[in-house]
């Protein structure tokens, strides 16, 4: 049960294994059967370099994704852009920067027409093995709208092996909390999903304790949502999992390294932006004229103010409204700008002096912050860590909240990231944002 990180890793396993056997099949075909040993040997090594990198590749591309794995319909596409963006270099390694004495011409074609072919079989067919099997029977018990939204997702998955026989909402209860834990045993159910933190199961522990003994697996509601969203449903959290999940953990090497990424890929990324400044800020003002660069007011670690430096992407610079709250609109260039998050470029110089980093929450416009601070349970808890010039909900929300309930999914990618967070995390997060910056997507 919830096995994706398991499926995850048998398909970047699967993948490797199919590079090297397209490579197997390619001097196969191109080399006489007594030579085609000799050839697969020489081309070993220098191909085991671009295999590691074609797998980023295949990450950035999203072929690791929960989406990618379970809607297939999108593979082909997926794949082929993937490995054309392969093609292109495998073609830069080989004939531009490589060491090795090969130049492959026709056997590199052939070599990625067989891996596609390999590949996207596997992709297709790979995931009948994960489903494989009777589905266990699933009770879930807990607050709707987080139920409802895990029952949704098991039954369009078969992936899970999970079959949803009984649900229960517990703020509308058809019958005593009691009765509940005897269904078990007489409808075969053999996994349980509970909110264990909800005070109403209080009532019934010890009869869940019981079933134990029978073979029943219990899961926490809020564990299970997060394994299959990447974030922390905001309904069904109290402030016991805060004490839990949050407050335990130390990050001192963990902040000592991030902090020296930021210097060090500040200072490359600040000078190398240098060249991008004049042309921005003809552009701004030959549309719109003055300012070029604008200050915002932001919310940053624990609260505290930092002022960030942003190109002008709009008319004018506002405090504390939504877009569409006012006749300020975005700009030709400004669009242009913020699609390609041109825009940002001033921040690397905020990320050098350490008001934010490369990756963490987004910093709030200190209006907009204050507000949600009253609208929304919890919001403060994303002050707790550096914020960042992307982050978890960035590149999972895909849109840049524009209201309270918008306010509140970015809260529980927040509240995901501020869990997990980790180096891992912070270089999957910044290989997304390399995705989302070349298909110019999101913001």
């Amino acid at each position: 049960m919830f096995l994706r990180r398991r499926r995850i890793a048998v398909l970047l396993i699967g993948d490797i294994f199919l590079f090297y056997f397209a490579l197997f099949l390619t001097t196969k075909i191109s080399y006489p059967l007594e030579s085609s040993a000799g050839a697969f040997a020489e081309h070993f090594i220098p191909f085991s370099y671009l295999i590691a990198l074609w797998v980023v590749v295949f990450f950035i591309a999203g072929l690791y994704d929960k989406e990618t794995l379970f809607f297939r319909r999108r593979l082909p596409s997926v794949l082929f852009g993937a490995l054309i963006s392969n093609g292109i270099i495998a073609i830069a390694f080989f004939y531009f920067v490589s060491i090795f004495f090969i130049a492959p011409k026709t056997n590199l074609f052939i070599y990625l027409i067989v891996a596609f072919l390999l590949i996207l079989s596997w992709r297709l067919y790979g995931p009948i093995i994960f489903s494989s099997g009777k589905k266990q029977k699933a009770l879930i018990v807990g607050e709707e709208s987080a139920l409802l939204e895990v029952v949704d997702e098991f039954a369009h998955n078969d992936s899970h092996g999970i079959a949803v026989e009984r649900t229960v909402i517990l703020g509308a209860l058809p019958l005593s909390l009691v009765e509940v834990p005897k269904e078990i045993p007489t409808k075969n159910i053999s996994v349980v999903i509970i909110d264990m933190n909800h005070p109403k199961i209080e009532l019934i522990m010890p009869q869940l304790y019981n079933l134990l003994f029978s073979g029943v697996r219990f899961f926490d509601l809020s564990a299970v949502y997060e394994e299959l969203f990447d974030r922390i449903p905001l309904s069904i959290i109290y402030y016991q999992w805060f004490l839990k999940n949050v407050s335990q953990k130390t990050y001192i090497a963990y902040d000592a390294l991030k902090r020296y990424m930021d210097i060090a890929l500040s200072l490359v990324l600040g000078i190398f932006s240098l060249v991008f400044y004049p042309f921005i800020v003809l552009a701004i003002i030959i549309e719109s004229g003055n300012p070029v660069i604008i200050r915002q007011k932001r919310i940053g670690e624990e609260g505290r103010p930092v002022m960030l430096y942003k190109f002008r992407s709009m008319e004018r610079n506002e405090d504390g409204v939504w877009i569409g709250e006012t006749e300020n609109k975005v700009t030709g260039v400004g669009n242009f700008l913020r699609k390609t998050r041109l825009d940002e470029l001033p921040q690397i110089w905020n990320i050098l002096r350490g008001d934010i980093s490369f990756v963490g929450p987004r910093p709030d416009i200190s209006g907009l912050g204050e507000k949600l601070l009253k609208e929304i349970p919890y919001y403060n808890i994303r002050y707790m860590v550096k914020p960042g010039l992307s982050g978890w909900a960035q590149i999972k929300q895909n849109i840049v909240p524009q209201s309270v309930a918008e306010s509140k999914v970015r809260l529980s990618y927040d509240l995901y990231y501020i869990k997990n967070r980790s180096f891992t995390l912070d270089v999957l997060i910044a290989l997304k944002t390399i995705k989302t910056l070349l298909s110019r997507s999101g913001r």
